[in-house]
């Protein structure tokens, strides 16, 4: 895997000052029943579930949900696409993060054949509308797409095939990530082009270096909300790592091809 640009040391120092600013945010989520969800959403090996843990790491288990659902069951199937998502949303006072989304219609459900061309279609028809709703209900949604160029997914999937301790995370999909890498680019680029909007904008974390993905996706979320006590001097954003475009543009940032 890539070396980080920044040490062992200092990661976990800048980690922590921001793991406090999070708690400080989950006091104000509980306290004035806010509602916060998180999508991540990235290639295979990009980074999710450590990203997950370097922000829940330190946040009560009891209002903060990582939600990550299994392929859907035949009565699922049968059901509005969104349904089985819609039971995994916010209550008043919880933060929840979504490892995957009912963004799987648009990543994988397309490149691995897994729904009709019209499914597809209807999705993309309807996903921008749906979440209107859910911020017009009061949930404050962040979108993020974590990037990683074929060279570094390369190197990651040989880890974790090598690794006894991450076997877990193996899967018949993960082995066709590189054999589908131009498929993944073209379904990743129309999902940003077409679901970035005016009220729920993508965000790509560019993740070669985990270190650097990890602090500045999650300066980049404190940025976004409002808490007491924030201390913004924690918060400068790297733009080479976090990129953002205006919503509703066709002009995506530069991505990994």
């Amino acid at each position: 895997m890539s070396k980080s640009a920044i040490s062992e040391n200092t990661y976990e120092a800048e980690l922590r000052l921001l793991q406090i600013e999070l708690v400080k945010l989950q006091r104000q989520i509980i306290s004035k029943g806010m509602r916060l969800l998180i999508i991540l959403e990235g290639r295979d090996t990009a980074g999710k579930d450590g990203s997950i843990k370097s922000i829940t790491e330190h946040l009560s288990p009891r209002d903060t949900k990582v939600v990550a659902l299994n392929k859907p069951s035949p009565r699922e199937e049968g059901e509005w696409y969104f349904q089985r998502y819609v039971a995994e949303l916010p209550s008043a006072g919880e933060f929840i993060l979504f490892n995957r989304s009912w963004y799987n219609r648009a990543g994988v459900e397309k490149v691995m054949g897994f729904c009709s061309s019209d499914q597809y279609k209807q999705f993309m028809a309807t996903v921008n509308d749906f979440e209107s709703l859910l911020i017009g209900s009061n949930i404050q949604l962040m979108k993020y797409y974590l990037d990683i160029s074929k060279e570094e997914q390369a190197v990651r999937l040989d880890a974790r095939a090598k690794d006894p301790l991450k076997q877990w995370k193996i899967s018949p999909i993960d082995q066709q990530a590189q054999k589908k890498w131009n498929a993944y680019s073209e379904a990743r680029d129309l999902m940003l082009k077409h679901t970035s909007s005016s009220d729920a904008p993508w965000t790509v974390i560019s993740a070669n270096d985990k270190k650097l993905a990890h602090l500045n996706l999650i300066r980049d979320l404190l940025a976004r909300v409002t808490y007491p006590n924030k201390d913004k001097k924690l918060l400068k954003i790297d733009p080479n790592i976090v990129l953002s475009w205006p919503a509703n543009s066709k002009k995506l940032p530069k991505l990994y091809k």
